[in-house]
């Protein structure tokens, strides 16, 4: 997480759907916004949004009544991706119905924030040739939204993890918020070396020691804002590739195989470890004081499912803006 200088968000209301570990949530907060509900299905995310909130966020979106959610200025959302079936009508909010994002149409046509604020995969641009974005566009011109989206890239932000999402922003008609610049990029100052544990007993666990790994005699010692591979262990498939600590991350994954299943190995100390779920926390901005499952297989799951806080804060930033010209 950044250090936010001014809380230009101090005097708006939010809500937190689709919540997952709260990094939308912690994004917003930190700005000054307070939340007046939340929603999360999965019971191991509840258990953890809970312990670091203080609330367990409503179950199934799908069941909520969208008249029963409180009134809010901002609507945040970083729903799963899922195909539409639609056969190139191009209808909007009738066409989104049977998705996840139908759920967040209905909520905003009920409530009609201020700003709708969404985060997505990189896929989502592009998914069924553009037709799926399309849909999202169409109905949230529909409901009275300008609709502002871009890809962007976590290590254009200050983290050094490859992981590229598409960010939408939407303003109510009413406001004449016409024009919204997403956040400037700016040069990577850290890299996977900085986001690392150095405590023995937590991750003495981590190291592999196998007879099957391979190494490409790339030298270790220049950084660099990309993935440099040093070696592989077994066939090198996903999950069994070795990078450098002086390098950027690769995108931490809710699924995948490997010895290092969900982080990518990393060489620390001459011995290829997987990474542990705190540094996993740490390349999605989270702070520290931020309680995890003391499951780790939850843990890396649900950090790889989830939002980069200061991308969101970054935006969030450009939203503020654009509200106190209100």
């Amino acid at each position: 997480m950044i250090k936010i200088e001014k809380q230009t968000l101090k005097n708006y209301t939010f809500i937190d759907l689709f919540a997952g570990l709260g990094g939308f949530r912690l994004a917003l907060e930190s700005l000054g916004a307070k939340c007046v509900y939340s929603s999360e299905w999965d019971k191991f995310a509840q258990e953890v949004y809970c312990e670091n909130f203080g609330e367990i966020p409503d179950g199934d979106i799908t069941k909520v009544d969208e008249n029963q959610i409180p009134e809010h200025d901002i609507l945040c959302a970083g729903f799963p991706c899922q195909a539409f079936s639609i056969s190139g009508k191009q209808r909007g909010f009738e066409d989104s119905r049977g998705t996840l994002f139908f759920d967040v149409a209905r909520i905003v046509k009920a409530k009609k924030p201020k700003v709708v604020f969404m985060e997505n995969v990189k896929n989502f641009a592009t998914h069924d040739k553009g037709k799926t974005l399309s849909v999202v566009k169409s109905t949230m011109t529909e409901l009275g939204y300008t609709f502002n989206y871009k890809v962007l890239n976590a290590t254009d932000y200050g983290i050094p993890q490859k992981r590229e999402r598409i960010y939408m922003v939407c303003f109510r008609n009413d406001l004449n918020i016409n024009e919204f610049s997403f956040p400037k990029t700016f040069s990577l100052q850290k890299h996977v070396e900085d986001f690392l544990l150095y405590d023995e007993k937590l991750i003495s666990s981590l190291y592999v020691y196998r007879p099957d790994i391979y190494y490409n005699n790339k030298i270790d010692n220049k950084t660099s804002n990309r993935p440099i591979r040093l070696g592989i262990v077994n066939k090198g498939g996903q999950g069994e590739r070795i990078y450098s600590t002086k390098g950027i991350a690769v995108t931490l994954s809710a699924n995948g195989g490997g010895i290092f299943a969900k982080t990518g190995g990393y060489l620390v100390n001459g011995i290829p470890r997987k990474l542990h779920p705190r540094e996993c926390a740490r390349l999605m901005g989270f702070p520290d004081s931020y309680k995890m499952s003391k499951n780790k297989n939850q843990a890396y799951k649900q950090f790889g499912n989830s939002v980069v806080v200061d991308v969101l804060q970054y935006i969030a930033i450009e939203i503020g803006k654009k509200l106190e010209g209100v």
